[in-house]
């Protein structure tokens, strides 16, 4: 099957009746090709949990390819880049999501499985306090070189998306609607400058427009594609606090700027603190230092080798798992420890307090060794 026709079927799925994220998922994981989803049976389409007679009828109906064709013809019209579940540049922060979206489309150059991603998001009517945190967090940022995403809203995101072209760093846009338009128009000229300095991203075809319903889906990439969410002023309801929540629900680490307490445009940051939702941020370095950017001061071997040998059994058994792993989850770790959940705390914090683990996004151990 040549690349177009495996496209043609890729983007046709994205237009079939009631299926959605996390049902495209669970088809790919099954039949590996979108091709193979439109010619699987009936029967074993209905068999697959989430499926259903209904979204199974509805797939070996479909014939509606005309949308696709039109699609990829604004696509190589317009240099778009488009990422299926299964392409090896599709986004691959998000596939650790439970519900990834099922394509990307992509104008822009930035590497979307950069090592270093951080999402900024806040209220669309943010103080000078706010623009001022937002700068200076990019601004701490820009020797490490991340990619920082947001969602080109006006306030916070606008900042953000500013902030790191005026610091040359990569910036990354997700949509909520498709390529074919820009909201809100009057960062039009803003998502050209995005365009030669990171990206624009949606999951939505051309031809979306930016219904509200939309913006939720938008938050989730937000948050699934980095290793951590800031939130920079916000209410308790609205966007930001959604992606919060999404980001927690990832299992990311989620970041927020603390507020004057009478201040309703900090009252959602110093809830999430509040209710350990999110670790309070004052500056790009603490975010940096805890997601493990920083460089480790250099301990002498024989510093090493001392620290080792004051170890209990029980604790160079757990470090010897983590440094035979390229990075180990807590979970995995855990498991193969064999130690109940009080002692197994308590020697992690040792092998952290002793500088021979380092504590990774999303809950992975590495030794420092």
């Amino acid at each position: 099957m040549n690349v177009q026709e495996d496209l043609l079927f890729q983007i046709s799925l994205l237009h079939v009746p009631n299926i959605g994220a996390v049902h495209a998922k669970t088809l790919v994981d099954t039949f590996g090709t979108a091709k193979n989803i439109f010619h699987a049976p009936v029967k074993l389409l209905e068999s697959l949990e989430g499926i259903g007679h209904a979204r199974a009828r509805n797939i070996r109906k479909f014939h509606d390819f005309g949308k696709a064709e039109k699609e990829l013809r604004f696509l190589e019209k317009f240099k778009i880049q488009a990422f299926f579940l299964t392409d090896p540049l599709y986004p691959k922060r998000l596939l650790n999501c439970y519900d990834p979206p099922t394509m990307v489309f992509f104008k822009g150059v930035a590497d979307l499985n950069n090592p270093r991603i951080v999402s900024i998001v806040g209220t669309r009517k943010n103080s000078e306090y706010g623009k001022a945190i937002t700068d200076r967090i990019v601004r701490d940022l820009a020797k490490f070189q991340p990619i920082i995403i947001s969602g080109l809203a006006f306030g916070i995101d606008t900042i953000a998306h500013k902030s790191a072209i005026k610091n040359q760093v990569a910036t990354v846009a997700v949509l909520a609607h498709g390529l074919h338009t820009i909201y809100p128009f009057d960062n039009a000229s803003l998502a050209r400058e995005i365009i030669s300095s990171g990206g624009l991203l949606s999951e939505f075809p051309s031809g979306t427009d930016p219904d509200k319903h939309n913006f939720p889906s938008r938050n989730r990439i937000v948050a699934g594609l980095s290793d951590a969410v800031i939130v920079i002023e916000t209410g308790q309801k609205g966007g930001s606090m959604i992606t919060a929540e999404l980001g927690n629900s990832y299992n990311r680490d989620v970041f927020a700027v603390p507020g004057r307490t009478t201040d309703p445009k900090s009252e959602g940051c110093n809830f999430l603190i509040r209710n350990n939702q999110a670790v309070l941020l004052n500056d790009g370095t603490e975010l940096a230092e805890a997601l493990g950017w920083m460089e480790k001061e250099t301990h002498k071997p024989s510093k090493q080798t001392e620290l080792f040998v004051t170890l209990t059994e029980e604790e160079k058994r757990v470090f010897q798992i983590i440094n035979e792993s390229d990075g180990i989850h807590v979970d995995l770790l855990m498991s193969k420890s064999a130690l109940n959940t009080s002692r197994f705390a308590s020697i992690i914090l040792n092998l952290e307090i002793h500088n021979l683990i380092h504590s990774l996004p999303g809950k992975v151990y590495k030794a420092a060794l």
